[in-house]
């Protein structure tokens, strides 16, 4: 009975390692990224890299910018050419503040240095927060897919919490396996040994991980709850839940008053000392027009919805939210995925443990490769050179096309029309391309684009210097830690990809050594031979 249930969870977990992997090594691997999301915005944004503000910007400056920008877009497109505008205060990780608005065709918004007032050159990239993050929960198939990517996301991390589970079921002596490392070895036996060692020494991780990022869709995943609740009443279950208050336009001319009173007003009703990290203005200019400020959570684990409401010419209260508790549990199960508090150490144990997932994925897919490989030549089946090429395209070519993603950023100059679309679809240009190396290039596909890796790492470090002038030296001694950091990380990823290329390589040379046929000496004399 037990050795049954024990090979029952054997074939699901080889087998839904090996259909959802792919997806997986994806979700992860952008994940582990967007843990420094902010960061890579600074090195795929040249003209954020600002120094920290000496004195706290005035709201009330950042709100005349972006109303004077609001009135250009309304001459240009009529009375309704703008609406809902938004403000975004500095923070320590993102040193410009963001001022923006929804036009007719969309969100607009602009950076601004917080220390001169003067409105940034254009970004033109979606970069860390714009691409990379939304990848890792929505694969960028939302609103022109139905918003199918958060369900094939979900249904990934439910398959991670079968492996998971099934794998802690299978392997019986993974605990005594995780002090046994050998190196020396056979390729499925080392790679079995790594996926032990990173399954258990992260396991908490990522269980904790992938449960919290399926709570944190939970309305998405199970909408029944608050359909029954609330009759289908999707703006009840809003103002309950999240604290959500509007009124209707008055049709009247209005002001927008201080933010800056505002603020102040919105801290002392917190009390904790915590400021807005989010302002937006309902219906600016009208009489109705109402001010919504955010309270930040940089300083606690729980991704606070407290919230105040002003009247925008009066700053008069009109509605102040405190989260609830049931909401209050939820947003801090989303605080633990998110890490969006300040604590930097944990962000980098997030970072490692997040590549140790990667490393899971991809080791559990060489064990079954190499476990099948001789099985599968001598019985002429294709399942290990279709997975092989999967493996391949969705592990190192996600990698490459990454690099890729940064390199174009680079080579792109500012102001091109479209720029940040052709970043996104260059990305998925690369990783097709990949996927396609991988199948016509199977015997040398690791090699090859593990040193391509290698050669895009340097490319995209070397461009960053050209580009911009922030070479590693000069943001060392900066102190510009987030383009230094990322710099570094790059060198070093492409250095681990040059090591992993040689060695397969030399591997490989070896084996196709032993497999050569034997050539065969004549001893007979050329006499002998013509005779």
């Amino acid at each position: 009975m037990e050795q049954g249930f024990r090979a029952s969870m054997n074939w699901l977990h080889t087998w839904a390692g090996v259909v959802i992997g792919a997806l997986l090594f994806a979700i992860f691997w952008m994940g582990t990224l967007s843990v420094f999301d902010r960061e890579i915005d600074r090195w795929m944004m040249p003209m954020t890299r600002l120094a920290p503000a000496e004195a706290p910007v005035k709201l009330d400056t950042l709100r005349d910018i972006l109303l004077s920008d609001m009135e250009a877009n309304r001459e240009a497109n009529g009375e309704e050419g703008a609406r809902n505008g938004f403000i975004i205060p500095p923070a320590e990780r993102a040193p410009m503040a963001r001022v923006g608005y929804r036009g007719k065709d969309g969100f607009k918004s602009k950076f601004v240095d917080p220390a001169s007032g003067e409105v940034l050159p254009e970004a033109g990239t979606k970069g860390g927060t714009g691409f990379i993050f939304p990848f890792h929960y929505s694969l960028h198939l939302r609103a022109n897919a139905g918003g199918v990517g958060y369900w094939l996301v979900g249904f990934a991390g439910m398959a991670m919490m079968a492996l998971l589970v099934s794998g802690i079921i299978v392997h019986v002596k993974i605990f005594k396996d995780f002090f046994t490392f050998r190196t020396d070895r056979k390729t499925p036996r080392v790679a079995l040994d790594l996926h032990n060692v990173t399954g258990v020494l992260a396991l908490p991780f990522h269980f904790l991980i992938t449960l919290s990022g399926l709570i944190i869709f939970v309305t998405i995943y199970f909408p029944a709850a608050s359909d029954i609740l609330y009759d289908k009443d999707e703006k009840a279950y809003f103002q309950e839940a999240f604290g959500s208050y509007s009124r209707d336009r008055a049709g009247q001319p209005g002001s927008i008053g201080s933010l800056d009173a505002m603020a102040a007003e919105a801290v002392r009703l917190w009390g904790d000392g915590t400021k807005p990290f989010f302002v937006r203005i309902h219906h600016p200019g009208d009489a109705n027009g109402y001010v919504e400020m955010r309270q930040s959570y940089d300083n606690k684990v729980t991704m606070s919805l407290d919230r105040v409401y002003f009247d925008a010419a009066s700053g008069a209260v009109l509605h102040h939210h405190i989260g609830k508790p049931v909401l209050n549990s939820q947003r801090f199960i989303s605080g633990l995925h998110f890490i969006q508090f300040k604590h930097w150490t944990l962000r980098w144990v997030y970072f490692i443990l997040g590549l140790s997932g990667c490393v899971l994925i991809v080791t559990g897919f060489l064990f079954w490769l190499e476990s099948r490989r001789k099985r599968h030549t001598q019985q002429g089946l294709s399942g290990v050179r279709i997975v092989e090429g999967l493996t391949i395209g969705s592990t190192t070519g996600i990698i490459l096309a990454t690099l890729g993603f940064f390199i174009v950023n680079r080579l792109l100059p500012l102001g091109l029309e479209h720029r940040a679309d052709i970043e996104f679809w260059g990305f998925f240009a690369i990783w097709v391309l990949s996927f396609a190396h991988a199948w016509i290039r199977t015997k040398r596909g690791w090699i090859e684009q593990c040193y391509a890796t290698a050669a895009a790492a340097l490319l995209a470090v070397l461009l960053n210097a050209i580009t911009t002038g922030d070479h590693m030296l000069r943001t060392l001694m900066q102190g510009n830690w987030p383009v230094f950091g990322m710099d570094s990380m790059m060198l070093a990823g492409g250095a681990i990809a040059l090591a992993t290329a040689i060695r397969l390589q030399r591997r490989q040379t070896i084996a196709e050594k032993a497999t050569r046929p034997a050539r065969t000496i004549r001893t007979d004399k050329p006499e002998q031979q013509h005779a």
